[in-house]
């Protein structure tokens, strides 16, 4: 019997390319299609209204959120503040569009590109732009808490390659990082201009794009985050049936059993122990 071989030799196989997409994982492909509705645990026609108290022992001294100097309420930087990517709960580790409308990692995810949606916009009705992504991740990154400072590290550079799209090319090939750069909060650059970021405390009201404003504030003493009702992002599948309450308050005690006494006594909502 002649066997004949077939050696293929010298032929290169071209890499799959690739393209932009709805969401990324750490691992495998993102869990919800291209045309989700919304997240699988939400109710996309929750109704919208209420206010909820919490209390908290201590008081706060800030409303940056992203530096290492002073104390600002936990509500600022998770209600206020969002990134180009929002997490799905319902998988391990898997993100979708939110500011941005795509991301693209390279092959070995040595880079990551994000597209921001053109109708992205602050509080205030100013566009959210590539500029701002990218002075606000540099600024995390040299001048914002240390817990920044690791990821940061690893990213070798930062560019704008359009009018809505920037890229982070990485010291070195990294699944995670991709995602981790996606979960970063955006901030408004005009605001700090001709300020320090670093020293920043009540004197600044910060101005985000996510769905809730700064309210009234007595520093220490209380605030009221109140829920923006021109919020660009309200009809996106990542963000639909979340965000019903019409204001997140907090107020501050000298301790914890004195917060305690203040749920028994019905002045706050809510009460998380340990």
């Amino acid at each position: 019997m002649l066997c004949t071989a077939l050696i293929l030799g010298g032929i290169g196989v071209s890499p799959v390319l690739a393209e932009p997409g709805h969401g990324i994982a750490m691992y495998g492909e993102p869990a919800l299609p291209p045309d989700f509705d919304a997240l699988p645990y939400v109710n996309p026609q929750a109704p919208k209204g209420g206010r909820i108290v919490f209390g908290e022992a201590g008081g706060f001294d800030s409303l940056n959120p992203f530096i290492l100097k002073g104390s600002a309420p936990y509500g600022v930087g998770v209600y206020v503040f969002e990134g180009l990517m929002g997490r799905n709960w319902d998988e391990p580790f898997g993100l979708y569009g939110l500011l941005a409308e795509s991301v693209e990692t390279g092959p070995d995810r040595e880079w990551v590109e994000f597209t921001l949606r053109p109708e992205a916009e602050f509080s205030d009705g100013s566009p959210v732009t590539v500029e701002d992504v990218i002075w606000s991740f540099e600024t995390l990154g040299t001048k914002g808490h240390p817990r920044y400072l690791n990821s940061w590290s690893k990213v070798k550079s930062v560019e704008k390659t359009g009018p809505r799209s920037l890229r982070f090319t990485l010291a070195e090939e990294d699944r995670e990082l991709p995602l981790i750069l996606g979960l970063w909060s955006v901030m408004k650059k005009a605001q700090f201009e001709g300020g320090a970021f670093e020293e920043s405390g009540v004197d600044l009201i910060p101005i985000g794009s996510a769905p809730y404003m700064i309210g009234d504030f007595e520093t220490g003493r209380s605030i009221s985050l109140v829920r923006n009702p021109d919020y660009w992002g309200e009809d996106l599948p990542i963000r639909r049936g979340h965000h019903n309450l019409d204001e997140i308050r907090y107020e501050y005690f000298g301790d914890g059993d004195i917060v305690f006494q203040a749920f028994k006594a019905g002045e706050i909502t809510s009460y998380r122990e340990g």
